[in-house]
């Protein structure tokens, strides 16, 4: 999963300023395919009508449940909540008794005699708050959308599972309005119009229920291109619906970015498909607000904002998507038994978000220095907002802890820092690889290696991996993992550097127009529903120039009022801009407007850059092109 750190960081400071009883499968019929219906067609109330049919149970109690985690999440999001009027029925056509057992669960007693269960789904997408991760409600690309011209379709938001039958087949039928488009990661098998031409049926097959959670589905008035990418096959769809963005104009972002990765990657084993799904909220109170991606095997929904501008949406695909695709080496392909046993209900984590979050985030932050997307100074300048943003977690908390109590507190709150803190974990073993292999050997290499030896089907046991790399390495990786890993001492990243000739110096470095040494410059005041310039823009040249003071509240951005509820939407924005661009900000002091109309210019900061160092030695250099390039 990949979220876009800058708008929860926003939403933090202006909102704060067990295991299941085993059942033999000779009980059940464990090869009866389980049939599953979604009415698209007949919207009850924004809720979408669902009909399960399992089989013939030969038990006399079942009990079905809705995910309260799914799959690459690290965080609640109990889909059981948006479940209203469930019911079963026998043979006969008779309801039957339903126990509701706790916010995701359900028992029916006397199941010989269940035929069928129904029930209605609310979308998450309406309800969600801002923020997304960390809430109550689910993070938006994991979540659902029920409009008329749009369906989200994560099915492990409508579609549960009977304990002992998570494997087996499930057939999907979905029916929908004929003139929408469809998308779907799930196998599709055949199609059935209506006589009068209004609607279709799609049927999907999947071979368990992880792959109900797996394969996304998007309807509605989409626009597709599929395009190849060497030897994989890629499915982009788009909904936007100020039509602004479409899959055509983000489909030649996307061919470049996929071909650079798998030139990255080499021969790691890759999906022949890859699905993306984009959906591009319009900032309204009940759109989503939580941007950002999640993974599955072998695609990605992801949520970001209509508004931005074209230039800003590409950068921000490269970013999230190409972070997304580089799940298919972990934990897609190496993982722990946690993964490859999880259970929705009562999950347990693994000790190695490092890796998964962390190794894939400096993955995709590193491919692009590699393949020439980026020059050197723009790599080094990621790695030093990693650093500092980073720096605003808690640097000395274990990593391991962290991971394997992630959705308690007070680890739940430092989740963020796997994007950061993470990353810079694998960027300090790639270098020290580099090191001891003289350039030969890296963590890409590491993770081909530990790739071949499991694969997606053999998961690692989660407590000797870290033995398993140092005895495929070097002992001076179990020093690292001791001390800074599994250990609470902070890392001294300058030790790293000097390795590769570079250095961390002070002076005036460019910056960005909200965001100086990885802190908003930004406040805000929830009673008077106000956002406004903390000190700190005094030492940003661009808002200095243009007469911008500490207290200042900002009334409005290219127009649009900011308030809480856009607040993602907008500071997005202003994130994004470029030098060139058009600015036009209304300011309010002491009660009288103060518009700012200009063009955007770079913007300086006092802070610490990572800089080349003069003297470095010709090994240093070496070191440092196997590093970026090797």
């Amino acid at each position: 999963m990949k979220n876009k750190i800058l708008a929860l960081t926003f939403t933090g400071l202006l909102l704060a300023s067990c295991g299941t009883k085993k059942i033999s499968a000779n009980d059940l019929a464990v090869n009866t395919p389980i049939e599953t219906s979604l009415d698209l067609v007949n919207i009850n109330n924004d809720r979408v009508p669902v009909t399960i049919d399992p089989g013939r149970f030969t038990v006399d109690q079942v009990t079905y449940r809705l995910p309260k985690v799914v799959q690459g999440t690290y965080a609640v999001s109990d889909f059981g909540k948006y479940v209203d009027d469930i019911k079963a029925y026998d043979y006969d056509g008779n309801e039957m008794p339903v126990k509701n057992v706790d916010t995701n669960t359900w028992t029916i007693s006397n199941a010989k005699e269940l035929d069928k269960i129904t029930y209605l789904v609310n979308d998450t997408f309406d309800v969600e708050e801002v923020g997304g991760i960390g809430h109550e409600t689910p993070f938006s690309p994991s979540g659902t959308n029920i409009e008329d011209k749009n369906f989200v379709l994560n099915l492990h938001g409508f579609i549960g599972y009977f304990d002992a039958l998570k494997t087996n087949q499930y057939k999907v039928d979905i029916t929908s309005p004929s003139t929408f488009v469809r998308s779907s990661a799930l196998h599709e098998v055949g199609t059935k119009t209506s006589e009068d031409g209004k609607t279709t049926t799609a049927s999907y097959t999947a071979d368990k229920y992880f792959e109900i959670t797996d394969n996304p589905l998007m309807y509605g008035d989409l626009d597709v291109e599929t395009f190849q990418v060497g030897d994989i096959k890629i499915v982009l769809s788009v909904y936007s619906p100020s039509k602004a963005h479409s899959a055509k104009s983000l489909k030649e972002t996307v061919y470049k970015m996929m071909k650079a990765q798998k030139a990255f990657l080499g021969d790691i084993n890759s999906t022949p498909r890859y699905d993306i799904f984009l959906y591009l909220s319009e900032g309204k109170e009940d759109s989503p607000k939580g941007f950002g991606a999640l993974e599955h095997h072998s695609s990605t929904v992801v949520v970001f904002a209509d508004a931005m501008p074209a230039e800003a949406l590409a950068e921000s695909m490269i970013d999230v998507v190409s972070h997304e695709f580089f799940h298919i080496v972990t934990p897609l392909s190496v993982h722990s038994e946690d993964v490859q046993y999880f259970d929705y209900a009562n999950p347990t984590f693994s000790k190695h978000l490092w890796m998964y979050e962390g190794v894939t985030e400096y993955f995709a932050t590193l491919f692009q220095v590699h393949e020439g997307l980026v020059d050197e100074a723009e790599f080094y300048s990621d790695i030093m907002e990693k650093i500092n943003y980073s720096k605003q977690m808690d640097d000395t908390m274990s990593f391991t802890l962290m991971s394997e109590n992630v959705i308690k507190e007070p680890y739940k709150s430092q989740y963020l820092n796997v994007y950061q803190k993470g990353a810079l974990i694998g960027m300090c073993i790639d270098i020290t690889m580099r090191e001891e292999s003289n350039g030969q050997r890296g963590i890409l290499s590491l993770m081909k290696e530990l790739s071949n030896k499991y694969g997606k089907n053999k998961p690692f046991e989660d407590d000797k991996l870290f033995d398993e790399i140092v005895s495929m390495t070097y002992p001076s990786l179990g020093a690292f993992f001791d001390s800074h890993v599994q250990g609470d001492i902070p890392i001294n990243y300058s030790e790293y550097f000097d390795k590769v000739g570079l250095e961390i110096r002070k002076g005036k470095v460019e910056g960005n127009y909200i965001i100086m040494n990885g802190a908003p410059i930004l406040s805000g005041d929830p009673a008077k529903g106000v956002i406004f310039f903390t000190d700190m823009v005094s030492d940003n040249s661009f808002w200095v120039e243009n007469g911008a003071k500490p207290n200042d509240i900002i009334k409005s951005v290219g127009g649009k009022a900011l308030t809480f509820q856009n607040a993602n939407d907008i500071l997005q924005e202003i994130y994004m801009w470029k030098p060139g661009q058009d600015v036009d900000v209304v300011l309010v002091r002491d009660g009288e407007e103060i518009q700012i109309k200009t063009k955007a210019t770079k913007s300086f900061v006092t802070g610490e850059g990572l800089v080349e160092k003069a003297d470095a030695t010709p090994a240093q250099k070496e070191l440092r092109e196997a590093w970026l390039k090797g």
